[in-house]
């Protein structure tokens, strides 16, 4: 949608900056570790520096008081009024505004079935399932989403993760995928259709609402099981996103033959 798009294209511009700045004073292209990142043993996280640390811990705080104080409550409501099929359906038809991203990356990716599987998925759930809002792809024909974006493209294309950094509101991210979420952005259709802004901003808090409205409880019991948060979040993503790029289950071996 176009303020995704505009707030990532300044979130590119401020990360490359940064990135430029960090390996001038670092030599960020060697790939050794920032103090504070060092891990011994085979528990070590994803080695990505953190340069931003003190900014990303504050995103973190603020993005965990936005949860708590404002959407979880709205998410707690929500789900008393709409029943849990409704909130499915909601998350269906979201789900399938996605499939151009997933249609295009897979085959920039060379995954020319999977491609091909998304846009059936796409074309089947659009007008058999109601605009998207079921899912027959997958209940009758036993096709399932493929999980591509462009920032997995980007990383099986060789580009780096460069470093870690949490948006507000959005997360967590690293600079491929801040770049990479620019592009799809590109590839949603809701991006070229004639809205206003405010319903722009309704559309995106609907979406993710709906989402949390099925989580519920889920971040909570990540923080009661985390010793620090923050690194836990960090590690989580940056190792997750790794899988995704590398086409690996949580746990299989990786190139260099250990668990990530």
């Amino acid at each position: 949608m176009k303020i995704t798009s505009g707030f990532a294209a300044l979130a590119v511009v401020l990360a490359t900056l940064v990135s430029a700045s960090y390996a001038a004073d670092t030599g960020a292209g060697d790939e050794t570790l920032p103090p504070g990142l060092e891990m011994d043993g085979a528990q070590a996280g994803p080695q990505v520096p953190d340069p931003l640390e003190p900014f990303n811990r504050a995103m973190f705080q603020f993005n965990d008081k936005l949860y708590f104080w404002v959407l979880k409550p709205v998410a707690q409501g929500y789900s008393k009024i709409l029943p849990e099929m409704t909130r499915k359906g909601v998350g269906n038809f979201f789900s399938n505004l996605e499939s151009p991203v997933r249609v295009v990356n897979s085959a920039l990716q060379g995954k020319f079935e999977d491609s091909g599987a998304a846009l059936a998925r796409f074309l089947v759930n659009t007008t058999a399932g109601g605009l998207g809002f079921t899912d027959p792809a997958a209940k009758k024909f036993d096709v399932p989403p493929p999980n591509e974006d462009l920032g997995q493209t980007l990383g099986s294309y060789g580009m780096g993760e460069m470093f870690y950094i949490v948006w507000p509101v959005l997360g967590p991210s690293n600079v491929r995928d801040t770049i990479g979420m620019v592009g799809d952005g590109f590839l949603d259709p809701l991006y070229y259709a004639e809205m206003k802004t405010w319903e722009e901003v309704a559309l995106k808090a609907g979406d993710r609402i709906n989402a949390l409205s099925m989580r519920l409880g889920e971040y909570e019991q990540f923080k009661q099981d985390a010793l620090d948060p923050y690194v836990s979040m960090r590690d989580g993503y940056l190792q997750r996103r790794r899988h995704l790029v590398e086409d690996r289950e949580p746990g299989a071996p990786g190139p260099e033959g250990s668990e990530k």
